[in-house]
């Protein structure tokens, strides 16, 4: 373990191994859980981790071994059907009642002195807010790592289907927690059938041939893209942040698939007046456990120290901590986001991005879409490796992606905060997803994509549609020489399931309709500029 991982904190206990206890769930079911403790005389508090996933690699090193390692007891735990645990997995649904049944156990446990913190990343940071939904007296702390608190935006967003994402949580859901062995099988067979998958018609069902059986859920969760369906209620645990008084770190990376929703956390627990804190890396949801685990880790012991225990000389000065992509560097922050100013950047009809607003709405460019060759994805948030910062030249080299660049800076910009996009759309059909993209050119051309977001168009006649796409958040530098990157296409496939451009659902068309979409004058992008005041590209212009 050590030798992965370079700036781990120095061993302070040797540790105990109690394997396979069995807490009674909610419902009765046994929980199987491994205890890891330091073998050494003492109090110290507990760390409650509960996984679907297993209890093996990696989750046993790095949550067991580590934090036992630095004087905490944990509890190892697989979720009800999971893992060894009886009952069965209801995606979301048994978490809250069965985390709040593993503390009634952990209270009759002589080790346990009452001191509570819980952590972990992605579904092990739903439980966390399942449990902080009605949080017990002992709980006094959380880390929540890459982690989400709503499933319907982890699967749906306007409309349209995270097709690459439902597929990736249907594999660890499924997989993940019968080892690794069985887990690599998997995950090559879906890379050798990812295509024949995500291109059949109808889509429905399709995932079974590389998933290798049904999944009943993640057939319910393709096919219910309305966050107002009966099927979600209960599901999201946005109200947990917004009522919450535990003290919770939040850690993501700006290639994180669940960045956005890491980000709906933050500004909800300082609107309730929680004490929190975020930290953002240059991570994917997978990198961040793995390349950005020493500084995740060291984020994650010096919150847990500060909270159930009396050392709080591991905390930073400020309550946020981003890397700032193209500088490379860290940056501490008071508070996210830190821009007091928005700028906006508009399109001309010579590809140009300029600071100056259009004086009409006339039409600048349109192109052809068809879901029979749609757009692929590069890069972006994505819950798999082929997330994260790529070179889009390939792609702004089709006909179907309309490119706009600014001038080459004199000065460097950053930009830090949201990012969105107002675009001005008409459609030849009726029916279109628009995906917009911010990138940062190089001096040798070299265009890689910072932040990106999709909306579902509906237009009426030649009239166009007006509509805003949240483009998430970025703290990038584009430095001199470089220039500002507006992209837009209609879609980013197999991330995204195609629009099928006749108003069929993208789950059951069988007939798809290519979509001659235009991009119209008064369409933006809007930028923050940093706290110190300049505007984003107001050197550098023509």
């Amino acid at each position: 373990m050590r030798a992965t991982w370079r700036r781990l904190p120095a061993k302070l206990h040797e540790v105990g191994w109690e394997p396979g206890l069995e807490v009674p769930a909610a419902d009765g079911s046994p929980l199987i859980t491994d205890h890891y403790f330091p073998r050494t005389e003492g109090d110290f508090p507990t760390l409650l981790v509960r996984s679907p996933y297993g209890r093996g690699l990696p989750w046993s090193p790095m949550y067991g071994l580590l934090f036992a390692e630095q004087g905490f007891h944990v509890a190892l735990q697989s979720c009800r059907g999971t893992g060894g645990s009886g009952g069965e997995f209801d995606l979301w649904r048994n978490e809250a009642e069965d985390g709040r049944a593993t503390v009634s156990w952990l209270r009759e446990q002589p080790w346990f002195n009452g001191t509570l913190g819980t952590v972990g990343p992605s579904y092990l940071g739903y439980v966390q807010w399942a449990l902080a939904l009605d949080p017990p007296p002992e709980l006094k702390a959380m880390v929540v790592q890459v982690g989400l608190h709503d499933p319907h935006a982890l699967f749906h967003s306007g409309g349209a289907l995270h097709l690459e994402k439902a597929l990736a949580v249907g594999l660890g859901m499924t997989y993940q927690h019968q080892g690794v062995g069985p887990f690599v099988k998997a995950t090559l067979r879906l890379q050798r059938r990812l295509r024949e998958v995500t291109t059949a018609k109808p889509l429905r069902g399709a995932y079974t041939a590389a998933l290798g059986c049904e999944v009943p859920w993640l057939d319910e969760v393709m096919t219910r893209p309305d966050a107002d369906d009966p099927y979600w209620r209960g599901a999201s645990q946005a109200e947990s942040a917004r009522r919450l008084r535990v003290p919770t770190s939040l850690i993501t990376g700006w290639h994180d698939g669940l960045a956005d929703q890491t980000f709906e956390q933050y500004e909800r627990l300082r609107a309730a007046g929680c004490e929190t804190s975020l930290l953002v890396g240059p991570w994917t949801h997978t990198s961040a456990l793995q390349q950005g685990w020493p500084e995740v880790f060291a984020e994650s012991l010096a919150w847990l120290r500060a909270h159930l225990g009396p050392d709080t000389s591991g905390l930073r000065p400020t309550r946020v901590r981003v890397h700032m992509g193209g500088e490379n560097a860290w940056r501490d922050l008071e508070d996210w986001p830190p821009a007091p100013y928005t700028g906006r950047w508009f399109p001309t009809a010579q590809g140009h991005l300029t600071r100056e607003a259009p004086s009409d709405r006339a039409p600048l460019a349109s192109f052809r879409y068809d879901p029979d060759d749609p757009t692929p994805s590069v890069g972006g948030q994505l819950l798999s490796r082929t997330a994260g910062p790529r070179d889009n030249s390939a792609l702004e080299a089709r006909d179907d992606v309309l490119t706009f660049t600014g001038p080459p800076l004199t000065e460097a910009v950053d930009v830090l905060g949201p990012v969105s996009a107002r675009l001005s759309i008409s459609t030849d059909t009726g029916h279109s997803d628009v995906f917009t993209r911010l990138c940062d050119v190089d001096a040798q051309g070299r265009s890689v994509n910072v932040c990106d977001g999709l909306g579902r168009v509906r237009t009426h006649g030649q009239e166009p549609a007006q509509i805003t796409v949240a483009m998430s958040h970025t703290a990038h530098r584009f430095a001199v020489g470089h220039r500002i990157r507006w992209q837009i296409s209609a879609g980013a496939h197999p991330r995204f399931a195609r629009n099928p451009g006749n108003g069929e659902s993208a789950v059951d068309a069988t007939t798809f309709t290519p979509v001659r979409i235009t991009v119209h004058a008064d369409s933006a992008l809007t930028l923050a500029a940093d706290a110190g005041g300049r505007e984003p590209g107001a050197a550098g212009e023509g």
